[in-house]
């Protein structure tokens, strides 16, 4: 999977994110398929330390900036993203640092005995301004990233890594909060005992118990660590825009005819009329890996993707990980964990990096053999053709492909015919309303403001009682300063602190865009995506929390919702209605539906296995002692340990994982999409034998009850529970994949 999303959770803006507490934040900023600086734990400040650059809270900056203003307009009011203004962006974060420190200090200060009321929930009620501005910040970030937003980015994160460590290491503040959480919390609502839980934990685990020297030797590591994050993350977006590879109409061989037109628009887009770009992102690269029938541009092409952030220039990023690591490991160990690996899966499902680790190992071995028979396949294809190649990784989507038509007679291309994005968005919106009683309405162009001419938004309400929902926003397309890969994000979470606040939700990818007038085709991975992190709106969107804290999850268990709403895609009702042939309208033939149900478990080898790798390696990198390491030779040792077939290389290999090393969201944790899968798998089964199938009401009513609500309010293996009456299986995983199911193995 190459997914990512920036969950809404969290202490108003106290915390950007104690990232592998489990949990992340919605006031933190997106940033393409990887964490933003702000989603880390980023502390580094003692708490009677000078407040550094942060103003007074009265500044004259404050005052009419739009970045702080309140948010007016529909639905609870928007963002008023079409009067962003770069210049007020450091005001705007100076003041709403210091206007949270002063609410925070007076809730430290308080003479009245600490409480759930006069602590935890005023906690909830801080930073709504720094609210405000993250949501911008996020987008110059994950949307529009700018030269000059950058160099705003470099000076602002290690601010913003301190002004979070004053909160966390603010000392009258925790000694209250721990009242809170040590004293009765008996009469307390479940959620409420949960979110005390959830709010100490995050305190204790991200340095609020260090003293001395200790915590001033962690506020330090937070300030570098943010600093680096920010470097990692701008090294990969450069080496994404700066390699483009222009091609001729003589080099097209092979190419769909929609992949050209989008190639030739991308190209006149940089000024290059008569030619053809292929971007270094995942969306352009992977459709011309699969079709370009001229194999030393695939190679070229390729070496230019899996080399991001890997070319020996300044933009480099082997020896940030190394740093990375570093800090890391000695932030950890400081609080009295063995590695960093340990820390981080303690308030998960997986608990240890045993059992993510033993879960991963159940399922290598399949995945490793059915490589070994696809490569078979592809190289006797490769020899009847003459070809006289032996298969390397730039081969390994070409001849799948040919595979793919020779075994199932199915040809992707064929099935792109019938996959337009305008219809699997209307697709989307028949689901959720079919599962979750949404309505999605456009809203008129102009009457929400949108950062880009791209963006388009639409309203949510119940579709039985009209009942407003919020906003949902798409944009769609693949542009300069735009981070690649495809991710969730929410610009307002659901609670009802104040009186109920409505969702605004969004769904961002890098599809590019075709000629003008022409519908926009998606092969069937990016159509599985698509609906992926629809699904992650669908979460926001269905939350029922009272408090903003509850508005996250575990981080192996919020890939289930994403996850699971994938299958939807081939439902007969998504199918039958939605998917027709852009040019005649007529709708996929029965034929070529059965051929596509029949190859669906084709190249899990291959998917498995490049997934697992960088998997495997995320977790491995976090349990050692990573003094006087090498990025390079742990990744090439690591990968022959495994004994990675020379034909796949790692899905995101170290030097551009920015799940891994642009933040901490997925740090240790790059495991968490199996772990979903396995309950994702096996609640697709659940429908799959339910009396209505995939659109059983009562089973739907039930999944939007214990699995998309609650969001965090309750723990997942109890919410699952709740969902399935037993916890998940294996089973049903290796079946989905079609790998046979082992004798015995730990399920989550």
């Amino acid at each position: 999977m190459d997914h990512f999303l920036l969950y809404a959770i969290g202490l108003g803006a106290l915390l950007s994110v104690v990232a592998c507490s489990g949990r992340s934040n919605n006031r933190a900023p997106a940033a393409g398929d990887a964490p933003a600086v702000s989603q880390t734990p980023a502390n580094a400040l003692a708490a009677d330390a000078p407040a550094a650059d942060v103003p007074a809270a009265d500044a004259p900056a404050a005052q009419d900036n739009i970045l702080l203003a309140e948010w007016t307009g529909p639905s609870g009011g928007v963002p008023a993203f079409d009067r962003m203004d770069l210049a007020s962006l450091k005001p705007a974060l100076e003041t709403g640092m210091a206007r949270q420190l002063e609410q925070v200090e007076a809730i430290a200060q308080d003479p009245d005995p600490p409480t759930f009321q006069n602590t935890i929930v005023a906690l909830e009620r801080t930073g709504r301004d720094l609210d405000r501005v993250m949501a911008y910040w996020g987008i110059w970030r994950g949307n529009l990233s700018t030269p000059e937003f950058r160099e705003i980015e470099k000076e602002m994160a290690p601010k913003l890594a301190e002004f979070q460590t004053r909160i966390i290491q603010n000392r009258p503040l925790f000694a209250r909060i721990r009242a809170v959480h040590d004293g009765d919390t008996a009469s307390l609502r479940p959620d409420q005992q949960r979110l005390v839980k959830l709010v100490y934990d995050d305190f204790a685990r991200d340095g609020a118990t260090l003293e001395g020297a200790a915590a001033e030797r962690y506020a330090a590591i937070q300030k570098e660590l943010a600093e680096l994050y920010t470097r990692f993350a701008n090294n990969v977006l450069a080496d994404e825009e700066q390699y483009v590879l222009f091609l001729t109409k003589q080099q097209l061989a092979g190419l769909p005819d929609s992949f050209v037109q989008a190639a030739a628009a991308a190209a006149q887009e940089r000024k290059h009329d008569g030619e053809y770009a292929i971007t270094n992102t995942r969306s352009s690269v992977d459709p011309f890996l699969t079709y370009s029938a001229e194999r030393s541009l695939r190679e070229q092409v390729w070496r230019i993707f899996v080399n991001r952030g890997d070319n020996g220039d300044e933009h480099d990023n082997n020896a940030l990980i190394a740093a990375i690591l570093k800090l890391r490991f000695e932030r950890v160990r400081l609080l009295g964990f063995a590695d960093y690996a340990t820390w981080c899966l303690e308030d998960r499902m997986a608990k240890t990096p045993a059992r993510a680790m033993e879960l991963m190992e159940a399922v290598w071995p399949a995945a490793l053999a059915r490589v070994q028979e696809e490569v078979a396949d592809m190289q006797a294809i490769a020899d009847t053709e003459g070809a006289g190649i032996t298969l390397e990784p730039w081969d390994y989507r070409y001849y799948a492909e040919k595979v793919r038509r020779a075994r199932y007679d199915l040809d992707s291309d064929e099935v792109m015919q019938y996959l337009q994005l305008d219809r699997l968005r209307e697709a989307m919106f028949f689901v959720a309303g079919e599962l979750f009683g949404f309505r999605f309405t456009p809203v008129p162009a102009g009457s929400v403001p949108v950062f880009h001419q791209d963006v388009a938004v639409w309203q949510v309400s119940d579709r039985d009682s009209d009942k407003p929902i919020g906003l949902w926003y798409l944009d769609p397309y693949a542009r300069t300063g735009k981070r690649s890969g495809a991710w969730a994000t929410t610009y307002r979470s659901h609670d009802t602190l104040d009186g109920e606040r409505t969702v605004l939700a969004a769904n961002n990818s890098n599809f590019v865009r075709g000629a003008p007038g022409d519908p926009v085709l998606v092969s069937w991975s990016d159509a599985e995506t698509l609906f992926h992190e629809f699904g992650h709106a669908l979460h926001s969107l269905s939350s029922r929390v009272d408090y903003p804290t509850l508005n996250g999850g575990v981080r192996d268990y919020i890939e289930v919702q994403s996850q699971l709403l994938e299958h939807w895609l081939l439902t007969d009702q998504v199918i039958q209605g939605y998917l027709v042939h852009f040019r005649t309208g007529e709708p996929m033939p029965a034929g070529l539906l059965a051929k596509i149900r029949k190859a669906r478990t084709f190249n899990q080898g291959f998917e498995t296995a490049e997934y697992l790798a960088s998997a495997l390696l995320d977790l491995k990198v976090h349990t050692i002692d990573p003094r006087g390491f090498d990025a390079d030779a742990f990744e090439r040792e690591t990968l022959a340990a495994l004994k990675l077939p020379r034909e796949i290389v790692m899905r995101h290999r170290s030097p551009h994982f920015s799940h891994v090393f642009s933040g901490e969201g997925y740090a240790a944790g790059y495991y968490g999409y199996l772990w979903a899968d396995v309950l994702t798998a096996d609640a697709a089964e659940a429908f799959e034998q339910a009396p209505g199938g995939f659109y059983d009401r009562e089973l739907a009513r039930r999944l939007v009850d214990t699995l998309f609500a609650p969001r965090n309010a309750m723990d997942p293996a109890d919410a699952y529970r709740a969902f399935r009456g037993r916890d998940a299986r294996i089973d049903a995983l290796m079946r989905d994949r079609g790998f046979p199911v082992p004798a015995a193995v730990a399920a989550p």
